[in-house]
């Protein structure tokens, strides 16, 4: 069997971690990949036939440069896709240009022959961004009656899929979203973590880590921080991760901060995180924040169940059916400071986190048996052979 995993130069834990998993399958794949991805182990696999056709990504290129490398993808995409003897393309991440993806890209596929699979992560990012339109939804529409099958992380994104867009559920498939295990680990720990970012033992280390951007509700952090240090001048917020794409709505949290007088709290780290830091977050922290205003499924909870750390996250989503109660976590209501202060407490008198060494076992043996990338490549496995 021998499938193409065009992964759109993005997710790069999710992309190698599927590749992982088919491999082990025995499935031979063309991995669709970038300058990120060309160092990992997996993609030097006799089954693997590496395509680098994205190349750099940098952000911080010049314009010009980033024009010039978009096209000379697609460019080289539409001659590979017109020349590969793979019978499925599987669609892990779009390109930059999400209408033409959707739409011609994939219609152009289908001219090939192709049967096209494609992971919804998200079922309308602009929904959840707050950016709704018609000509969104009617691109969306026509993905997934172009697509041969579609994969989902959750019930609820099945059930949208099923009554939004009128999609058949069989030709829908919920798999996990396989647990993060591409992230370095070493024998750092957690004293020296902290003396990194200047963080002193007896601190209660909370941290938001991930792209920052509105959906995620990071400002009823900042009002719950004002609530904690009024009650208890030890809680440390750490905030590592890039800007979004939202300079105005970061901001907009630097005035809160300022306002409420609690910069003095907060470790801020606002960039791109590497792969070989995100330990250095993770470890010094003692809970990991998940405020989200809107969210299907978070990559971020599993980032953290592969370092034990608990996760106090709001009711959206699918993430109670991810947060066991006291046992790698607590669920709070969404946008609501007082609520999520009130678990924080909560979480800092509990068993789980005076008991926090020997539950961070428990949490990355239940994730990795939960979110298990063995059960991800048979599922997959098994609808590349139905196709």
């Amino acid at each position: 069997m021998k499938v193409s995993l065009l992964t759109g130069g993005g997710d790069k834990p999710y992309a190698l971690g599927l590749l992982n998993a088919l491999v082990s399958k025995g499935v031979i794949v063309d991995f669709i990949g970038n300058d990120e991805m060309s160092n990992a182990e997996i993609v030097a696999h006799k089954s693997v036939n590496f395509l680098n056709l994205r190349g750099n990504q940098n952000p911080a290129a010049p314009r010009v440069q980033k024009i010039t490398r978009v096209l000379r993808y697609y460019l080289r995409l539409i001659k590979y896709t017109a020349t590969t003897d793979s019978p499925i393309l599987h669609i892990l991440w779009f390109n930059k240009f999400l209408l033409f993806d959707r739409t011609l890209l994939n219609i152009y596929y289908k001219f090939l022959g192709k049967k096209l699979v494609f992971t919804a992560h998200n079922i309308d990012e602009k929904e959840r961004d707050g950016g709704n339109n018609y000509l969104n939804r009617l691109s969306l529409k026509i993905l997934y009656n172009l697509v041969d099958h579609i994969f989902v992380h959750t019930a609820k994104m099945k059930s949208q899929l099923v009554h939004e867009f009128n999609i058949a559920e069989t030709k829908v498939s919920v798999i996990p979203f396989g647990i993060n295990n591409t992230i370095p680990k070493s024998d750092l720990t957690k004293i020296e973590a902290r003396g990194r970012l200047h963080l002193k033992d007896h601190e209660k280390v909370l941290l938001f880590f991930g792209n920052i951007a509105p959906y995620k509700g990071l400002e009823y952090v900042m009002y719950a921080m004002d609530r904690l240090r009024n009650k208890d001048d030890s809680f440390r917020l750490i905030i590592a991760g890039q800007i979004k794409d939202c300079q105005a709505y970061w901001e907009k949290l630097e005035l809160i901060a300022e306002s409420l007088d609690i910069s003095k709290y907060i470790i801020k780290k606002i960039e791109y995180i590497p792969d070989e830091d995100v330990e250095v977050f993770f470890k010094s922290s003692d809970v990991l924040l998940l405020p989200y205003k809107f969210i299907y499924q978070s990559g971020v909870l599993f980032l953290s169940y592969s370092f034990g750390l608990p996760v106090i996250a709001t009711d959206v989503g699918s993430l109670r059916e991810d947060i066991m109660e006291g046992k790698t976590g607590m669920i709070c209501r969404a946008e609501d400071p007082d609520d999520l202060a009130d678990k924080i407490c909560r979480y800092f008198d509990s068993d789980l986190f005076r008991n926090l060494e020997e539950n961070q076992k428990d949490i990355i043996n239940y994730g990795n048996e939960k979110y298990s990338w063995d059960e991800v490549g048979n599922r997959t496995h098994s609808v590349y052979g139905s196709l």
